[in-house]
C-alpha cells in the first residue's frame, strides 16, 4: 500500500512541477500588468513542438532546446508588443479576451506550421526506472523536477539580486510610483512576457518525452497552471509553486484511488472551491481586486 501511495505522490510531483512553472508564468504577467494570460499553455506547446521538430531535423537536443526557448520567448514578446500593448488602458476583461484570442491563433498557427499529429522527444538520460522504496521513478521525471527547481532558484535570484528584477517587483507593487522613479514600465511588461514564455517552453521541453505533444497540448496544461496560480493566490510566486504541486498530487491521487476519468476534473474542482471559499487563495492578499 505504501509503495502504491508513494508511486502516486511521485507521479503527482512530476506533473505538479509543470503546473508550478505554468502557474509562475501566470503570476509574473499578472504582477506586471494585472492581466491573466490565457495563452500561457501555448508557450508550453510551442516549446515542446519546436524542440521535437529541431531534433527530428538533426539538431542536437541541447541546442534544439535553447533555440526552442528563444523562439517561444520571441512569440511571448510579440504577443505583448502587438496584442497587449496596443490595448493598454482598456478594461482588464478586454485584454483577457485578447489573450484568449491569441491562444486560439497560436493553436491555429501550430496546425499550419506543424500538423495535428503527436510529436515526441527521446528521454534525456535513458528509460531505466529508478526504484524508490518499492515505487518506480523514471529518469525523465527527475529531469522535470530538477529543471523546475533550477528555474525557480534562478527566478528567486533574478528578482532579489538583480536591479532589473527589483524594478519588476517595484512595478508589481505600484506601477505609477515605479514609473515616477524612472523605471521603464513598457520594458518590464515585455520582459515579463518573455520570462513567462521561457517558463512555459522549459516545461514543454522536459514534459514531451513523457506525454508527447501536439498543437492542442497547451489547453489543459494552461488551465491547470491557472488553477495552480488561483489556488496559491493569483500573483504570488510561492503560492503558484505550492498550488502547482498540490494540483499535481491531488490529480494523481484521484486518478489512482478513484478513477483516471476524474484526473482532468480535479483542477476545475479546485478552481471552483477556491472561488467559493478562498477567493484570495492560500497566499494571496486579502481584499478585493479587479480580475
Amino acid at each position: 500500500m505504501f509503495a502504491e501511495f508513494l508511486q502516486y505522490i511521485l507521479a503527482g510531483l512530476t506533473s505538479g512541477a509543470i503546473y508550478a512553472l505554468a502557474g509562475l508564468g501566470f503570476a509574473i504577467i499578472y504582477n506586471a500588468s494585472h492581466v491573466i494570460n490565457f495563452a500561457q499553455g501555448e508557450f508550453i506547446m510551442i516549446g515542446g513542438m519546436a524542440t521535437s521538430t529541431l531534433v527530428a531535423a538533426g539538431v542536437p537536443l541541447p541546442l534544439a532546446a535553447v533555440l526552442a526557448v528563444l523562439v517561444t520567448m520571441a512569440v511571448g514578446m510579440a504577443l505583448e508588443k502587438f496584442a497587449v500593448e496596443p490595448a493598454r488602458g482598456a478594461e482588464v476583461v478586454t485584454i483577457i479576451i485578447i489573450t484568449i484570442g491569441a491562444s486560439i491563433f497560436l493553436r491555429g498557427a501550430a496546425q499550419i506550421i506543424w500538423d495535428k499529429e503527436f510529436h515526441s522527444l527521446p528521454a534525456f538520460s535513458g528509460e531505466t526506472p529508478i526504484l524508490v522504496l518499492g515505487a518506480t521513478l523514471m529518469p525523465q521525471s527527475v529531469w522535470v523536477v530538477a529543471v523546475a527547481m533550477v528555474i525557480i532558484a534562478a527566478l528567486w535570484w533574478f528578482f532579489n539580486r538583480t536591479l532589473f528584477g527589483k524594478a519588476m517587483l517595484a512595478v508589481s507593487f505600484n506601477r505609477e510610483a515605479a514609473q515616477l522613479m524612472g523605471i521603464g514600465v513598457k520594458k518590464v511588461l515585455l520582459v515579463s512576457f518573455a520570462l513567462s514564455a521561457l517558463l512555459g517552453a522549459a516545461g514543454g521541453i522536459v514534459m514531451t518525452p513523457i506525454t508527447f505533444t501536439n498543437y492542442e497540448a497547451g489547453i489543459m496544461l494552461g488551465l491547470k497552471g491557472f488553477s495552480a496560480a488561483v489556488l496559491g493566490g493569483l500573483g504570488n510566486g510561492m503560492g503558484a509553486i505550492v498550488g502547482g504541486l498540490t494540483v499535481g498530487i491531488a490529480e494523481a491521487l484521484a486518478a489512482g484511488y478513484l478513477s483516471s476519468a476524474y484526473k482532468d476534473a480535479i483542477a476545475f474542482v479546485i478552481i471552483l472551491f477556491v472561488l467559493f471559499f478562498m477567493p484570495s487563495g492560500l497566499f494571496g492578499k486579502k481584499g478585493t481586486d479587479r480580475v
